[in-house]
């Protein structure tokens, strides 16, 4: 909020706040989550790579207060990687390891850790704190697969143009990469 000088709040009373306006995309998420049953506090964002998704979990969390759960912290292992599973819609991502380590305890207020798998060494790597609270926010490419079923109350799917996906992929991860 913004605080006027006593004069300013005498003479015209006035009755709104200012907002930074990067948060104005967040507010019909906000208005949804606080409308959801305590038990269904958690909130999907799904969508294709370079749409926003973490930038948005992040904003979602400074707001507030929500845990965050990675899925690029779970991508299937090399000795799980299969013809047939990576030929599956979102097979490259590794389902039971994520319903172990997270959809198990998602619900719970209580932090909790699971870990993160490291793309560098192809390997299991860090654990990765996901913070007590409320709420919890899962993003990422497949995080509302049907694998996992309905665990969450609230499901957002982040959209990017063509154009403007490929100019973010090669700003985040160079021109090689993209």
């Amino acid at each position: 909020a913004v605080h006027h000088s006593e004069g300013y709040r005498n003479r015209y009373h006035p009755a709104y706040r200012l907002v930074c306006g990067r948060f104005i995309r967040i507010f019909l998420i906000l208005q949804a989550l606080a409308e959801l049953p305590r038990e269904k506090r958690v909130v999907a964002l799904d969508g294709r790579s370079a749409s926003g998704k973490t930038t948005l979990a992040g904003m979602l969390a400074d707001v507030t207060g929500a845990g965050v759960v990675h899925m690029d912290d779970f991508f299937l292992p090399p000795e799980l990687r299969r013809p047939e599973r990576l030929e599956e819609p979102g097979g490259n991502v590794h389902y039971e390891r994520f319903m172990e380590e997270v959809l198990n305890r998602i619900k719970d207020p209580r932090e909790f850790r699971y870990r993160c798998f490291d793309c560098g060494t192809m390997k299991l790597g860090a654990e990765r704190t996901v913070r007590e609270g409320r709420l919890r926010i899962v993003e990422g490419a497949y995080s509302c697969h049907p694998v996992f079923g309905d665990y969450m109350g609230l499901r957002v799917f982040c959209h990017v143009e063509p154009q403007e996906q490929l100019r973010r992929i090669e700003e985040r991860n160079g021109a090689e990469m993209l």
